[in-house]
């Protein structure tokens, strides 16, 4: 949560059933904004199951957080496929968090590489498509199901270098969209939250092939750049708030972030 400001919470939704302790599975979640998340999620109550490739990570999270730690590659079929076993097998859940993601590369798309391009397909849209596909069956039977999607501002905005980030965050968010108007029926809530600027432990050094200056050159000047707490308090709430009420696109950006255009540097 963050620690300077007050922490949004919803009132209690006095028209949904009474039903057990909330349960979410948090993919992405071994850093950054996942990691966040499931962090926001423990400390109100929720059973989580977190999901990411690094299971040693997972480990160190579950014991601080009573996280389910779950490696898996969201991408993989078998994975997905255990993944669910697992949570059906510890009593379901209500909420899925997609959060399993990132960028690769900054050239241009003269210059573009293969391999960077196709995992970032992989990982943002196909593996968030398997994830969902496979959970919807749940979600639909909960009565009460949510899906959480976190884009970004880039699958609004393109920008130079970052087309094949612009290209997977583009169909994510289209994706996101469809998926709402096909499971309204089955009282599925969908959100979708698409960050600004977010100043992450792993995001633009993997993005710059582990160059830590260059990384560090993203943030330089900017007055508080959002954090991964700032965006999973805004997670947290948007899948709290009673049911019937869907947030459908969040845009969360730092003040110094005006557009995505328009970003305030200060020596």
């Amino acid at each position: 949560m963050t620690s300077d400001a007050t922490q949004l919470t919803p009132a209690p939704d006095a028209a949904s059933p009474v039903r057990d302790q909330r349960a979410a599975l948090v993919t992405g979640a071994s850093t950054g904004i996942g990691e966040a998340s499931v962090r926001a999620l423990a400390a109100e109550g929720w059973r989580v199951y977190a999901v990411a490739r690094r299971a040693e990570r997972l480990e160190r999270l579950a014991a601080e957080t009573g996280a389910v730690a779950l490696p898996a590659d969201i991408a993989e079929d078998d994975d997905v496929a255990r993944l669910v076993r697992a949570v059906e097998d510890a009593g379901g859940i209500d909420t899925l968090v997609n959060i399993a993601g990132g960028a690769r590369g900054t050239e241009w798309i003269a210059d573009a590489k293969t391999d960077d391009w196709e995992w970032m397909l992989r990982v943002n849209v196909i593996g968030t498509m398997k994830v969902t596909r496979a959970f919807l069956p749940m979600l639909r039977a909960h009565g009460h199901g949510t899906v959480l999607n976190l884009t970004s501002v880039a699958g609004l905005v393109s920008y130079e270098g970052g087309g094949g980030y612009n290209a997977a965050k583009f169909a994510e968010h289209g994706m996101t969209r469809a998926l709402r108007l096909e499971e309204a029926e089955h009282n599925v809530r969908v959100i979708e939250v698409m960050p600004g600027l977010v100043k992450t432990e792993e995001f633009s050094l993997r993005r710059l092939d582990g160059d830590a200056a260059a990384a560090e050159k993203v943030y330089e000047g900017v007055e508080e750049p959002l954090t991964a707490e700032d965006v999973a308090d805004v997670i947290r709430y948007a899948v709290t708030v009673p049911h019937h009420v869907n947030l459908d696109d969040i845009v969360i950006r730092p003040v110094a972030q005006a557009a995505a255009h328009k970003l305030l540097r200060r020596s």
